[in-house]
């Protein structure tokens, strides 16, 4: 399928408050599940040294609910074309609790921690509920700008790095304890305060039906690979910068994380930035331009400048690239996806983001293991930059916008 897929115009005053009030409570769950997906990676340092882990053995113990949190996307967005937001937040919400939990007896064995980290992965798949909900309550004009405020929640991430150890200072248990009970009122709130749209279109056919038709969208792999290009570039630093910071400038690990932490900051700030402007330009154009600065910086990082001012400059100029490109990838997921397929796409699409930010951080590596210089790897990163800008120029503007 190569063309956009029509829907019915917005009804007027479809910008009710049930829609700020959806949206609102849509992004807290999802940086609240974030947080809980990410309870891990916080910790891998004591875990490694607690349980005598191997490099290897640390990077696959943080891996397993990254990677199962984003293939579950593919089922969970599906699930909530068929039932409804209202019932899968509070439901998944309440499902997260228990791995949460499970980490406390769990923490003294590797065997264990894997097996919760991998029902841990069932806190990263909410982003395909939140999606399709925002993205049914506000109307083409408008939705970008909306679609990227409910990103700005994959700040959880963010905030399970910078207080989860914080917290854990005052109490080994203490930081699952306080995620639990939090996870807990957000899935009574969500109960009752998340609402579906009452016109929404509820699918008739199987879960592997709606799977395989938006499976055969050629835009769900189109828009797949520009998300994993940038949404998978943010993943990916936000996994490695910190390695790369103490390796390559010579940096403290505390220095290290807060420079990492920023550039976290300016991605999720530029999410919501991207999905305005794709309401007021076509959101290839932006996903385009976006991703060709993220490239030009990345051949800047590649000659190594020194860090202050032009790899900070470098550095988070890529940051803003990345995550203007991530809110425009999902405003023209809302404009090409027939509405009862938005959670089946956004699952698939969100998919193959988080996965795309796993490679990365694998290539990166290798290369300085092989050449004691990260050059290439920025090289490769601007060549994959480059070529979605090219795509997203060439192929995504001459979709028509919906409505």
């Amino acid at each position: 399928m190569d063309t956009a897929v029509k829907q019915t115009p917005a009804p007027a005053g479809r910008q009710s408050s049930a829609a700020y009030r959806n949206l609102a409570v849509a992004t807290i769950g999802f940086a609240l599940t974030f947080w809980a997906w990410n309870l891990i990676a916080p910790m891998s340092g004591d875990y490694k040294e607690r349980l005598g882990l191997s490099s290897f053995q640390q990077s696959f113990l943080v891996a397993v609910p990254v990677i199962v949190g984003s293939l579950g996307r593919i089922p969970v967005g599906a699930l909530t074309d068929k039932y409804g937001a209202k019932l899968m937040f509070p439901v998944v919400s309440a499902l997260t609790i228990v791995p949460v939990l499970l980490l406390i007896p769990a923490k003294n064995s590797y065997g264990a921690m894997l097996a919760v980290g991998f029902l841990l992965g069932l806190g990263g798949t909410t982003f395909a509920i939140g999606i399709p909900l925002v993205n049914s309550w506000f109307p083409p004009a408008d939705r970008g700008l909306a679609l990227g405020v409910f990103g700005m929640g994959m700040g959880g991430v963010a905030l399970s790095g910078y207080f989860t150890p914080r917290i854990a200072d005052h109490g080994d248990n203490l930081p699952f304890l306080v995620v639990a009970a939090a996870l807990a009122v957000y899935a009574i709130l969500a109960a009752v305060l998340v609402s579906d749209r009452p016109d929404r279109q509820i699918p008739t056919d199987t879960l592997a039906h709606r799977l395989g038709e938006a499976g055969r969208l050629r835009v769900t792999w189109e828009l797949s690979a520009l998300y994993a290009i940038g949404f998978g570039g943010i993943v990916a630093f936000g996994v490695y910068l910190p390695t790369y910071l103490k390796t390559w400038y010579d940096m403290s690990p505390t220095e290290a994380g807060t420079k990492a932490a920023g550039f976290a900051l300016v991605t999720v700030v530029f999410r919501p930035i991207g999905g305005w402007l794709s309401d007021r330009i076509h959101p290839a154009l932006v996903t385009s331009v976006a991703l060709l600065v993220a490239a030009l910086m990345a051949i800047v990082q590649a000659f190594d400048p020194d860090l202050m001012p032009v790899g900070t400059i470098a550095l988070l100029v890529m940051a803003a690239g990345l995550g203007t490109s991530s809110g425009s990838i999902f405003a023209l997921v809302s404009q090409v996806t027939p509405q009862p397929k938005v959670g089946s796409v956004t699952g698939i699409v969100g998919a193959m983001g988080g996965l795309g930010g796993f490679v990365p951080p694998l290539v990166m590596g290798a290369i300085f293991t092989a050449k004691d210089s990260y050059s290439i790897g920025f090289m490769l990163l601007s060549d994959l930059a480059l070529a979605g800008s090219v795509y997203a120029y060439g192929r995504m503007r001459n979709i028509e916008r919906d409505g």
